[in-house]
């Protein structure tokens, strides 16, 4: 890593459990959401009620962590209110940034609340020095968290040329759509990941044998099949498997996770300020591993130790990884 600054290691919490697990694992920050559809991991289960955001913010700063608050889906007509009351909230409870990516929310969160830090939500797609220079000049952006379809060297470039912080993936379950306007989730279970905030959810997975395999389906599409013998992969439709022209297989992207931690240098060396986790749809005891894991690794590389760079292969989505975009041709 080059300078003095480190690296931030922005962590995912789906509740106050994994948050205090992340804590106590090494994160830096701490991203969440509250329990509706202003976040785009609102499935059962996951999330934060307004009394528990505020002691989980108020336990994060004892402990000299950041706390962010996504609010990263777009108000549905008439119903904006929802998502205001989202950023007063945070503002009242004290979070350190909100994450948006509705232009209207980031208009509504700088004249209401200037002092509240506001970062770009990956939502948003800003994938140019043109788009990130536009959301911080109109809005005040301060950090913005770059789409998983950038390599290093169009990361570099693009800080070459702004005046505002860029985070970047490094971990976890890989979208490669226009994130922010996809509508594959959409069509094959009307739930929107862009509005509602669940991007193929659970409530419509289904499992089955079919002629000796095994099928994986999303509503009523199947979106894989296998040998018994392999693993299942969760029915998500970027990673299905389709019929394009004369190829068959996974069009857009395999089943499997974004492993970037062997590219931590040079994302430092191309002005990254942060690097993401993936994965607040995830249980306590696998936000605990990751961030252990790889806060080690960014310390190991910050003190030019060698570094385990297979150390996360046994969280990974299928039991594989991908750098994603980062080095890849695609297809």
């Amino acid at each position: 890593m080059t300078g003095s600054s480190r690296l931030e290691l922005v962590c995912p919490a789906g509740t106050p459990a994994a948050l205090r697990t992340a804590i106590i694992a090494g994160a830096d920050v701490i991203y969440c959401g509250y329990r509706d559809e202003t976040n785009a991991r609102n499935f059962p289960g996951l999330n934060f009620s307004r009394p528990e955001m505020e002691e989980a913010i108020a336990h994060a700063h004892d402990r000299e962590t950041k706390v962010y608050i996504a609010i990263n889906t777009f108000p549905r007509a008439g119903r904006e209110q929802i998502w205001r009351r989202a950023i007063d909230d945070s503002a009242a409870f004290g979070a350190d940034a909100i994450i948006l990516a509705d232009l209207g929310l980031l208009a509504y969160a700088a004249d209401r609340h200037p002092d509240l830090r506001r970062h770009l939500s990956v939502q948003a797609a800003a994938a140019n020095a043109d788009a990130i220079g536009f959301y911080a000049r109109t809005f005040g952006v301060r950090r913005v968290v770059l789409p998983r379809i950038l390599t290093v060297q169009e990361i570099a470039a693009i800080n070459q040329e702004i005046d505002c912080e860029t985070e970047a993936f490094i971990f976890g379950s890989l979208c490669v759509m226009a994130e922010g306007r996809c509508s594959l989730s959409s069509y094959v279970t009307g739930a929107s990941p862009n509005l509602g905030g669940v991007c193929s959810p659970g409530s419509h997975a289904t499992y089955r044998e079919v002629d000796g395999e095994l099928a994986s389906n999303l509503g009523a599409f199947t979106i894989h099949r296998v040998a018994r013998t392999e693993p299942v992969p969760y029915p998500t439709v970027c990673k299905g498997g389709f019929a394009a022209g004369d190829f068959q297989g996974h069009v857009f992207e395999e089943p499997t996770s974004l492993d970037a931690s062997t590219l931590i240098p040079q994302l430092a060396n191309a002005g990254v300020t942060a690097l993401k986790i993936e994965g607040r749809q995830r249980s306590r005891a696998y936000v605990g591993a990751a961030v252990r894991t790889l806060r080690r690794i960014i310390d190991d590389i910050a003190a030019g130790l060698p570094f385990n760079g297979s150390a996360l292969n046994h969280l990974s989505e299928g039991q594989s990884t991908t750098q994603g975009a980062y080095r890849k041709t695609w297809r």
